[in-house]
């Protein structure tokens, strides 16, 4: 008999920040143990349920029981398992025994080949499972495997789960399935809203649940179905304020929300207009994480003196319920705007003597010493874009300040953002306020870069300063460990270079942050080499910045291998490669490119210093000499003017004459001289063709 599937663990309140991520991996590990027992198609639908209280899944057609199966047990070699009779050997009775097959089931066994001998097998009927047997194990495995960080006890019992459990409903169909979880022996009966619902809900069918826990007992029960009728209810009630008024964009908080609610239902609250003289980002985070409000923006994005309430409540008169969460948002605001009142009291140069007192690292000195190597290695780098080196010397001191602030102490999320409104007010010129604010750019993926110079230098020794100081003391991210940001920290560097197009050596800024540190602060024992390090932690990063990007692993080989410390020119660089990669020529002199690099990695005396032409022997030699010194005036005038795709399409011209050289040419000859004459040539073809990029990466091998 095929029916409708339902399992419901009823609990205390989850974490909302991890329902929906709890749901479906349980609902996905139970229906994956259904499909390898058999039990349920694949392809059959399955419907997961998250709510504050309850974890559940209906799956259709599942099984009673499944189909026996018949599974061929391989034994031994026919050579081993019979003798010349063809009677069973002791080795064969032993295996027998053991597997608990019968001594009289030869006729039974089947020979067959596996790998290079004729094999025996035994065609063995294994019985179905039985759905009222393997349930309750599947959904307690299923609940083993659930993402939890801690596990918790409660009354007198042993039981160990993220919370407390209520109860267990199990139904196939109409039919209670059997089983225990958590004490709690499976039934029908489930729970429904605390004050809307009633109390008890009796589940009359699997395919009932959802329908029945709405209607009797106000709970939405799927996560997905209460996530898409709040989104829907925020936009009415942004609709009905007014034209343009929307309510702050935030996935996460939407998430966090839904998984807080049975019944969502959105009331307007509203807050004193005297709030709005606080900076809107604090009234915002203060909204959002203390309260889980939705704020209220105007058509221009400037902060309402409103804000959205999703309640768990449906009411004919909701005064009550928004009167008081305004009251709770008052206290919450006021604390925001005393603490943004007083840290205007000390300006943020004022703050700065403070920092030798809070320890950035204790191997890398305090928070003072990073301000200061901070603000050296961004003068440096502004010196090298032309930029004000007094404002950029200024932001780079002041940049850290406000981490001493109450406002950034209560959300740290704000650090940078509070620092440009400090600066403001202290007087300080726009662009070092800008600066402040945006050297923590970019803060994830996608997001916006440093906008001018002075924001773009000091965001650069921010980060390149973290690298290299972790790196010199052996803080290597590893694995899925990456403690200090690193890799954030090594992302925004290179989007920063390259999407900005900044003219900056990397491996040069390096050297000079890495300069920066006080004697034996980095660098020492197995950090000694921590500049190549670095190098190549950056150059790997790139490499999968740039696959995400789409481009061509071959073309990002090609480029890579020849380690680029100018990462502004990449994008052109690649771009070069891909053009040269098109050409009818590319194949062939990738190809002998390789050939030729694993010919000068080979030789033991190594090419001669220089080509001595009068010791050709051979045409071929000087034919590509002469092709060589043809092309390399082009090469270099294309090189130096940043003309890369020119470059690469200059050694097209040596295709004929290479692959004559190697038709016609013994490298290795006798005499010492000539052999020598020749590597040096090739050395020279080598450095040509590399010039680059290394084109034997684009070599297609078949």
């Amino acid at each position: 008999m095929q029916a409708t599937l339902l399992v419901e663990l009823l609990t205390e309140e989850l974490p909302p920040r991890a329902l929906s991520r709890l749901g479906e991996v349980f609902a996905d590990a139970v229906f994956k143990a259904l499909v390898e027992r058999k039990l349920v198609a694949a392809d059959a639908r399955m419907d997961r349920f998250a709510s504050p209280r309850r974890l559940a899944l209906t799956v259709q057609g599942v099984a009673a029981s499944a189909p026996d199966a018949v599974v061929d047990e391989k034994l031994m070699p026919v050579a081993v398992a019979l003798d010349a009779s063809g009677a069973a050997t002791p080795a064969l009775l032993k295996k027998l025994q053991a597997k608990g097959i019968p001594a009289d089931a030869l006729s039974q066994f089947t020979r067959r080949m596996d790998g290079k001998s004729e094999t025996l097998f035994y065609a063995m009927t294994v019985p179905g499972a039985q759905l009222d047997e393997v349930l309750a194990g599947i959904v307690l495995d299923a609940l083993k495997k659930l993402p939890i960080p801690k596990l918790m006890r409660w009354s007198d019992c042993d039981f160990q789960f993220v919370r407390p459990v209520h109860g267990l409903v199990m139904l196939h169909g109409e039919r209670i399935v059997p089983g225990q979880a958590f004490g709690h022996a499976s039934g029908r009966s489930t729970r429904g809203h605390r004050f809307m619902g009633e109390g008890e809900v009796s589940i009359d069918s699997a395919d009932a649940y959802a329908r029945t826990l709405y209607e009797r007992g106000a709970v939405m029960a799927s996560f997905d179905a209460r996530r898409a009728l709040i989104v829907e209810r925020l936009a009415r009630a942004c609709a009905e304020l007014g034209s343009g008024v929307h309510h702050v964009d935030d996935a996460a908080l939407v998430d966090e929300v839904t998984a807080l609610v049975e019944y969502p239902v959105v009331y307007v609250a509203q807050f004193e207009p005297e709030f709005l003289a606080v900076p809107q980002e604090c009234l915002i985070l203060t909204m959002k994480a203390n309260q889980k409000y939705f704020p209220l923006l105007d058509a221009n994005g400037k902060l309402l003196n409103r804000f959205l309430v999703v309640s768990n409540m449906q009411v004919d008169d909701a005064h009550n319920i928004v009167s008081g969460n305004e009251r709770v948002v008052r206290a919450r605001l006021s604390d925001a705007r005393f603490f943004f009142e007083q840290d205007k009291k000390t300006p943020l140069a004022a703050r700065i003597p403070k920092m030798e007192s809070v320890v950035y690292h204790n191997r890398l000195g305090s928070q003072f010493d990073r301000v200061m190597r901070v603000q050296r290695l961004a003068t440096e780098i502004a010196g090298r874009l032309n930029a004000d080196l007094v404002q950029t010397a200024r932001a780079g001191l002041l940049a850290k300040a406000d981490l001493l602030t109450d406002m950034v102490g209560e959300f740290p999320e704000l650090q940078g953002v509070m620092g440009r409104y400090y600066a403001q007010h202290d007087g300080e010129a726009p662009a070092v306020a800008a600066a402040i604010e945006q050297h923590y750019r970019p803060r994830f993926a996608g997001d916006a870069l440093p906008e001018g110079a002075i924001a773009c230098a000091v965001s650069l020794a921010d980060k390149i300063d973290a690298l290299t100081g972790f790196f010199g003391i052996g803080q290597i991210p590893t694995g899925d460990k990456d403690p200090f940001a690193l890799r954030r920290a090594a992302l925004g560097v290179l989007r920063i270079l390259m999407e900005a197009s900044l003219p900056l050596d990397l491996a040069e800024l390096i050297a000079f942050a890495g300069g920066g540190f006080r004697a034996g602060q980095v660098g020492a024992g197995d950090a000694a080499n921590f500049a190549a390090q670095l190098l190549d932690f950056m150059h790997e990063r790139l490499r999968n910045l740039l696959k995400d990007a789409g481009h061509d692993a071959r073309v990002i080989d090609a480029v890579l291998a020849q380690r680029p410390t100018r990462i502004d020119l990449v994008p052109a660089t690649l771009d070069a490669v891909v053009a040269f990669s098109s050409l009818p020529e590319a194949q062939s002199l990738a190809a002998a490119n390789k050939r030729i690099v694993n010919i000068l990695r080979k030789v033991e005396e190594g090419a001669g210093p220089e080509v001595d032409a009068s010791l050709f022997v051979e045409a071929a030699e000087r034919d590509l000499h002469a092709a060589l010194a043809a092309i390399a005036p082009v090469l270099r005038a294309d090189l130096d003017g940043g003309r890369y795709a020119e470059a690469l399409r200059a050694l097209a011209g040596l295709r004929v004459p290479v692959d004559r050289f190697f038709d016609d040419v013994m490298v290795n000859a006798d005499d010492v001289r000539i052999r020598a004459n020749r590597l040096a040539l090739l050395a020279q073809v080598a450095a040509a063709m590399n010039a680059v990029a290394d084109i034997s990466k684009l070599e297609i091998r078949d």
